[in-house]
């Protein structure tokens, strides 16, 4: 003999389910408050790790300093492309910055974080990827503004003119952090264990950073060429651009750092992994 529940214990249920899924699933609400609470926790773990904050801000400190020390007051000159040595070391290590935080930082905290369950265990809360990610970016962004505006400032007490065109600097910079932030992600996902992260994050930033132009200027016609089809040379030549040329904006550079932000991300979506890799 076969029985079958009143329809109304049917029905209650159906609306037992229905809440326990609404509950798995914040709404939007519950969603910025989710990404305000991740963006918080990024900035409070960032800013209690001293060694970690000291590196990542006087690191281009120092380099800004010693440059200004070495080139301040110079004069113009061809080997700078018409510029003097501060003028333009003060946008390529403001880039070099953002890099650093949004790139090899990421990259870098990401793996270790996987090789310690960090990553599975947050994986296996109800807080959505999309908050966890779009919080690192948030965070990366900050952490790369403080960079810039002190480069900037630096800069400027060695004579270098505030950029002429903030709204091109804006743009750039935010376009830039997020490209460098897919790119992290993507790397941080081909990365076997935090132990190696650290040296494959640097194997692909240094030969970069080189042949960008960002520590010396780079006067061969190939090697310009090809380093305008990698991420690093479009955005120096974004930011000095908005140095030197107000606020025109730097289509084709800002391009190709969209394309790469678009790269990073599709390997980050194919291949990143919550869980560590098995020894």
């Amino acid at each position: 003999m076969t029985s079958t529940l009143p329809p109304t214990t049917t029905t209650t249920t159906a609306a037992g389910r229905r809440e326990r899924a609404r509950a798995g699933r914040p709404d939007e609400r519950g969603s910025l408050a989710l990404l305000v609470h991740q963006i918080r926790y990024e900035q409070l773990s960032f800013w209690r790790n001293p060694q970690s904050m000291v590196f990542t801000f006087v690191l281009p400190i120092v380099i800004i300093s010693i440059f200004g020390a070495v080139f301040g007051g110079g004069e113009s000159e061809e080997f700078f492309f018409g510029l003097n040595g501060m003028e333009y070391y003060t946008p390529t290590i403001a880039a070099v910055s953002v890099l650093g935080a949004c790139y090899g930082q990421l990259a870098i905290v990401l793996a270790m974080r996987r090789q310690t369950g960090v990553l599975k265990r947050l994986h296996a809360t109800p807080l959505p990827a999309w908050v966890y990610f779009a919080g690192l970016l948030v965070h990366c962004v900050f952490v790369s503004v403080v960079d810039v505006a002190l480069v900037i400032g630096i800069g400027n007490l060695y004579g270098v003119d505030l950029p002429r065109g903030w709204a091109a600097l804006a743009l750039t910079l935010v376009l830039g952090a997020a490209s460098f932030c897919a790119l992290g992600v993507g790397v941080a996902s081909l990365i076997k264990n935090s132990e190696a992260a650290p040296a494959v994050v640097q194997f692909i930033q240094f030969p970069l950073v080189f042949i960008s132009g960002s520590y010396f200027p780079v006067h061969a016609e190939l090697l310009n060429n090809v380093a305008g089809l990698l991420p690093v040379k479009p955005f120096n030549d974004a930011i000095m651009a908005a140095f030197t040329q107000g606020s025109e904006f730097q289509w084709k550079e800002l391009g190709v750092l969209a394309a790469w932000g678009v790269i990073g991300a599709l390997i980050a979506v194919r291949s990143f992994r919550w869980d560590p890799r098995p020894e």
